[in-house]
């Protein structure tokens, strides 16, 4: 019971459980009820389900309101959070910062549909074997990101000037992605996927849903284990997940050093991302100022790093920074929509 009630990285053992318990229980109904036959996700379905997730996304910002009221708040690791008089206040102060970095995670995931939607194409993966490589990309996205949030919380609770390295990275992040909007990424020289036809033995054509087969060798004859396209897919799809990462993660970390509110609003942003893809993919020439919003969200979060020492006296206030981040990124989606609203093409 010691064990459970103890703190790590600011919060109880029993809390981080059960946070990794609901993550397990969403991803368990998505697989065995939800999607238990492959079957292809139209644009209708995508939308429920996304609209399901966010549901979940923004239902978990009540219980973080009570994770910090009862439990968080004296011994919160952010100074916003732990300042603050009351544990209404302190508790308060936590939703802000849990939604802003929701809604950050949330607009990065959905840039991050593009590369996807390029992937797919490049290994001409039906829509019906499209849900699963994303499933199992998730559960490397929950893993992958815990141990750089877990490095990343080290490195801030340690060394404080970390933060201004974050910072200058995401000024410096918007910048290049101001200035490098269409550019389309090259994935058939991608060093990786040529290090593993290199490597691995390979099938031409897709198996169904399979990542790996045993097909005889060509040059001994025996059974041996093949890799799929989709499994060259998967891989990809897990590298863009680290490229963009290396964006988020400095991200949420410059909103808020708390390792809990870190790593929950990533993983809530992400599982949704599934469900968001098969809409997105369809509509994404729609949202291309949402880029510009994007990258000016980065520069303005890098930016708030210094201009909160200068100006607020070490932090710029929780709903100043969500009241920002919500205009430029909705500012973005309602200018992308309305300069495309005459556009009926598809995605294919």
């Amino acid at each position: 019971m010691d064990l459970l009630l103890a703190l790590w990285l600011g919060m109880p053992v029993w809390v981080w459980l059960a946070f990794i318990a609901v993550v397990l229980a969403i991803l368990a109904f998505d697989l065995g009820v939800l999607h238990r036959e492959a079957h292809e996700i139209d644009v209708r379905e995508s939308l429920w389900m996304s609209a399901l997730y966010i549901g979940l996304g923004l239902a978990w910002s009540a219980a973080v309101w009570w994770i910090y009221w009862q439990y968080g708040g004296d011994k919160a690791i952010d100074p916003q959070i732990a300042g603050q008089p009351t544990p209404e206040a302190k508790a308060w102060v936590a939703v802000k910062l849990y939604l802003t970095g929701y809604l950050v995670e949330k607009a990065l995931a959905m840039d991050n549909v593009f590369v996807i939607s390029m992937i797919f194409a490049y290994f001409a993966v039906p829509r019906i074997h499209q849900h699963r490589v994303l499933f199992w990309g998730i559960l490397g996205v929950i893993v992958l990101r815990a141990l750089m949030i877990g490095l990343g919380a080290a490195l801030v609770l340690n060394f404080s000037w970390v933060l201004y390295v974050f910072a200058v990275i995401l000024i410096a992040t918007g910048i290049r992605m101001l200035r490098a909007i269409d550019e389309v990424p090259d994935i058939a020289n991608n060093a990786v996927l040529n290090f593993l036809r290199r490597r691995l033995r390979l099938t031409e054509a897709l198996h169904g849903q399979r990542f790996w087969v045993r097909l005889p060798d060509a040059r001994t004859g025996r059974l041996a284990w093949f890799a799929t396209p989709l499994f060259l897919c998967l891989v990809l799809v897990e590298i863009a997940d680290i490229v963009f990462a290396i964006d988020s993660v400095p991200a949420i970390f410059a909103i808020t050093p708390d390792p809990f509110i870190v790593y929950t609003s990533n993983i809530f942003a992400i599982l949704g991302l599934r469900a968001l893809y098969f809409a997105l993919a369809a509509m994404v020439h729609r949202f291309h100022y949402l880029k510009y919003a994007l990258a000016i969200v980065l520069i303005f979060i890098g930016s708030k790093i210094f201009v909160g020492d200068w100006l607020f006296g070490g932090k710029v206030p929780a709903a100043l920074s969500l009241g920002v981040t919500f205009g430029l990124l909705a500012g973005g989606v309602a200018w992308s929509l309305w300069k495309s609203r005459g556009d009926l093409r598809t995605a294919g």
